[in-house]
């Protein structure tokens, strides 16, 4: 199968065709280190993770290289810093800490490469002065600014005319710019900010150079894929491709643009201006980072996505039923774990490459997850047939194979009994087993006043009870 993704340069999906197999490049834009992050900010590290997994998949672990940058020197994170009087570096460190450990509860991959602006600051001015020798930059009152005019293409990826962009831009319209459009790429810190040597004075950069210069070090001067949210196609991406293509004399930055879409709380586009944000290093207190992973890959990432308490909901029941089925599966082979690799087994990659299909035609994981469901019915109906003779291998093939299908959205890896028993204690686990099983003899005798006082009991304790087709299962609530 090809790898198909939506290149928003082109309008369209296009076959991902990366320049050198043993090497593919991926940059995508990361946080700004001042707050906790929100659960807006996490979608794109979400999806971009499963692009990760996918290249992986196809090209190998160690022929993949995924950059996330990390801007630690920012208008924001100064005035945090001054405010509780420290260094930036301070502030920096804590929420990169809070953000990494974010990511691991929501079971994402740690990049490759994890570039940070502060420490490309020799780039960083190399790139300005080739933009100033070429003509594409200019100084002016202490600031240095990239000229919008010396770049004919400018405005191609994001599709705006020049008006449009002056009017949709959040840049300063200042007396020293040539072109309301012409925006920063070196300029004086104010007093007690971080501040640098340059050949045009003491001072520090603007944002869009930072990631330029970073991709330039960390990937190189073209590289197969540019990701990041919607909202950073214009400006930061455009100015992005400008400077890059200005400086490198080269006729691309980056050879695919993946945006994905914003996530939205009661209509509105989630952010911290609005107060209207939800933050996971709080919200994985209370739910398991694989829910939250679950909901945030429910949509397709270039739509819009409606963050709600139902989709959370929802997205706990979905993991419930899909690891209820991997729970009566290791019931049945005794407690034998999964194979980790049954890529190659005859029995089971006709199903994962079918499983594949979705993910493959632009990271389309709403797709892939009713395959997750097709491929749990079809290990459920192996699991009640009767009359296979080889019935314990072919639970085994399936179960293996809906593990690995998991595998490839960061899904189903977790053991089912420690899904359901979460933090529970061996005193609560032997009392809620206690009680299931009085339930069930009350329930066989048919004495449902006794079954309804035993399941209000449990129900006491914090812990949902699921009644299936095999029996009973239980779960700490949320």
């Amino acid at each position: 199968m090809t790898v198909k993704l939506y290149d928003t340069m082109a309008r369209a999906k296009r076959d991902f065709v990366p320049a050198d197999p043993s090497r593919v490049t991926m940059y995508v834009c990361g946080p700004t280190v001042y707050n906790h992050a929100h659960i807006g900010n996490f979608r794109p590290v979400v999806v971009f993770d499963v692009l990760f997994r996918l290249l992986r998949h196809v090209y190998g672990e160690d022929a993949v290289v995924y950059a996330r940058n990390v801007t630690d020197v920012d208008d924001k994170i100064n005035a945090k810093a001054t405010a509780e009087g420290v260094a930036i570096k301070v502030i920096t460190d804590r929420y990169l800490a809070s953000y990494h450990e974010a990511g691991d509860g929501l079971l994402t991959l740690r990049p490759t490469l994890e570039p940070k602006a502060t420490e490309h600051m020799g780039p960083i001015i190399e790139m300005i002065q080739a933009l100033v020798d070429k003509g594409a930059a200019y100084a002016a009152e202490g600031h240095v600014l990239f000229d919008t005019q010396a770049f004919p293409d400018y405005g191609q990826l994001s599709g705006r005319n020049m008006d449009d962009m002056i009017a949709g831009a959040r840049v300063e319209v200042a007396p020293y710019k040539r072109h309301p459009a012409d925006f920063v790429l070196w300029k004086p810190s104010k007093e007690n900010e971080p501040v640098w040597d340059s050949p045009f004075g003491p001072g520090r950069p603007g944002w869009h150079i930072e990631c330029s210069a970073m991709i330039d070090k960390a990937l190189g001067k073209t590289i197969d894929i540019h990701g990041g949210g919607i909202d950073l196609a214009f400006p930061h991406h455009e100015n992005e491709l400008a400077q890059s293509r200005c400086a490198h004399d080269l006729p691309v930055l980056a050879n695919y643009w993946l945006h994905n879409g914003f996530l939205d709380m009661a209509g509105e586009k989630m952010s911290k201006s609005l107060g209207n944000v939800v933050v996971p290093h709080e919200l994985l207190k209370q739910v398991p980072g694989e829910v939250i992973r679950w909901a945030l890959l429910s949509g397709h990432y270039r739509q819009p996505l409606d963050w709600t308490p139902e989709l959370i909901e929802q997205s706990r029941k979905a993991l419930d039923r899909l690891y209820k089925t991997l729970q009566d599966a290791k019931a049945a082979l005794g407690g034998v774990a999964a194979v980790s690799d049954v890529w190659n087994d005859p029995q089971a990659r006709p199903k994962l490459d079918r499983f594949n299909a979705p993910i493959f035609d632009d990271l389309n994981t709403p797709g892939a997850i009713s395959g997750l469901f097709a491929l749990s019915d079809e290990l459920r109906g192996v699991l009640m047939a009767d009359h296979e003779s080889d019935k314990r291998s072919l639970i085994g093939v399936h179960r293996d194979t809906l593990v690995a299908a998991g595998g490839m959205l960061g899904f189903l890896q977790a053991d089912p009994d420690a899904w359901f028993e979460g933090d529970a204690s061996d005193d609560l686990k032997a009392k809620v087993e206690d009680l299931l099983a009085r339930r069930i003899a009350a329930r066989t005798a048919k004495d449902w006043t006794a079954a309804d006082a035993i399941r209000a009991e449990i129900d006491a304790l914090g812990v949902v009870v699921m009644d299936g087709p095999s029996g009973a299962t239980w779960r700490l609530k949320d």
